[in-house]
């Protein structure tokens, strides 16, 4: 990455807008938007994506299906890796430095002292960014919830997605997962179709009756397609027919179903098997159960199979055990760093059968970390054997020492997966 100094001088001055990282509501949004000339409705078809786990993975099968077609997508995904650039992708490139800075230093403009959080403002800057650079389609992944994201502004997407509904962010959305479901259903709008990933019933339900209550048509797994595996192919079926495709790339079973989502939407789109061959096959997803091959950290123990994955919730726990049950038998370790608004018991207890040890860590930088002595504590209650290390680096080293052939999976959050990414070069 080029220097970020100015963006990132710019991006910190951005967080000083509102004394609150997260507070949903779409009133400081439709101000700034407004101030801005309302670029929200200037966007290329917008398709617009919500759920707990699989918007990212859904994003980027769908965003390597429609440019396998030649399309050029815009892009906007949170948080970031490893630099915030990540987040806004246009016509199918990172956005410059260049170009990146100019549009903060509009916004701030345009903001004045009127305050608003970070998402926020940062998402117009993204709307920003897309109204004025040509594309044939622009994907959006909610950031948190659904109705009241800043993202929520578009009045009439091309598609709308929500992918599978679990618990998370209690605090925000509501305890319950009718609840949850409700907010995330919250992007639904009149008319437009929404194609919808496996759901439990309680969940489907809600989604259902705002989809019928808007007029809106669903493309629900079960119903309108189908997806599933066969003699180590990914099969998709759906009222045009039956795909027999790769499986997907990136690796571990929840990727079917983030695939027949992808493959669903694109099918609505209209794109033709070689695209829906692509989006299996050409995605890129970092963090996502990544195996990483090159860099410092790679090198510092060259025989250590080193993973990286930044699910974070229960349903992320089971994901990943998932992906290990299918992995040749290989004693495997974990460096685990969690925020302290997770449940880490929920997510460690599907990995229990699977490590023969957890290194617990605090996350750098991080002033929500989960302070490592606390995940450990927890790791054992879920009953793992579980020890402390004062950083990933150094975890490695210890696992390394402990077993030289040994599998080690980095876990527990996006941002301790961005800060390996960093460290990892």
């Amino acid at each position: 990455m080029t220097d970020t100094t100015r963006s990132d001088a710019l991006l910190q001055r951005m967080m000083e807008f509102h004394p609150k990282i997260i507070d949903l509501t779409l009133d400081r949004v439709a101000r700034m938007l407004a101030a801005l000339d309302h670029p929200e409705r200037r966007l290329p078809p917008v398709i617009h994506i919500a759920g707990t786990n699989g918007k990212g993975s859904t994003q980027a099968m769908i965003r390597a299906g429609l440019e396998a077609q030649g399309k050029r997508v815009h892009a906007y995904t949170s948080p970031h890796l490893a630099w915030f650039h990540e987040r806004i992708r246009l016509a199918g490139a990172l956005i410059s430095e260049d170009a990146l800075s100019a549009l903060l230093d509009e916004c701030i403009a345009a903001n004045g002292q009127e305050p608003i959080t970070f998402f926020e403002i940062t998402t117009c800057a993204a709307f920003l960014a897309f109204a004025r650079v040509p594309a044939d389609y622009t994907l959006l992944e909610v950031g948190l919830g659904g109705r009241l994201d800043a993202t929520n502004v578009v009045d009439q997407p091309a598609l709308t997605i929500i992918t599978p509904v679990s618990i998370d962010h209690q605090q925000y959305l509501g305890e319950t997962l009718p609840e949850i479901a409700g907010e995330k259903a919250g992007i639904i709008k009149r008319g437009v179709p929404c194609v919808v990933g496996p759901q439990a019933d309680e969940g489907l339900a809600v989604i259902e009756a705002r989809a019928e209550r808007l007029g809106a048509p669903l493309l629900a797994y079960g119903q309108h397609w189908h997806v599933s595996t066969e003699r180590g192919r990914l099969i998709y079926q759906d009222e045009r027919g039956l795909l027999d495709l790769p499986m997907p790339n990136l690796p571990g079973p929840h990727q079917i179903q983030n695939a027949g989502a992808a493959l669903a939407a694109l099918r609505h789109l209209g794109a033709d098997e070689a695209a829906c061959e692509a989006a299996v096959s050409h995605a890129e997803w970092p963090a996502r159960m990544q195996r990483l091959k090159r860099g410092p950290l790679v090198d510092s123990a060259p025989r250590v199979e080193l993973w990286l994955d930044g699910g974070h919730n229960p349903a992320g726990g089971a994901a990943i055990a998932a992906t290990l049950a299918q992995m040749p038998v290989r004693p495997t370790y974990a460096i685990c760093g969690m925020l302290n608004t997770k449940d880490i018991t929920g997510y460690l207890r599907p990995l229990a059968p699977h490590l023969t040890r957890l290194l617990a860590v605090s996350i750098p930088g991080e002033a929500n970390t989960l302070p490592a002595e606390v995940t450990a504590e927890a790791a054992r209650g879920a009953g793992i054997a579980a020890d402390i290390a004062p950083s990933v680096a150094e975890g490695i080293q210890m696992i390394a020492r402990e077993n030289p052939a040994a599998r080690v999976l980095i876990c527990g959050s996006l941002y301790l997966a961005g800060g390996v990414l960093r460290e990892n070069g």
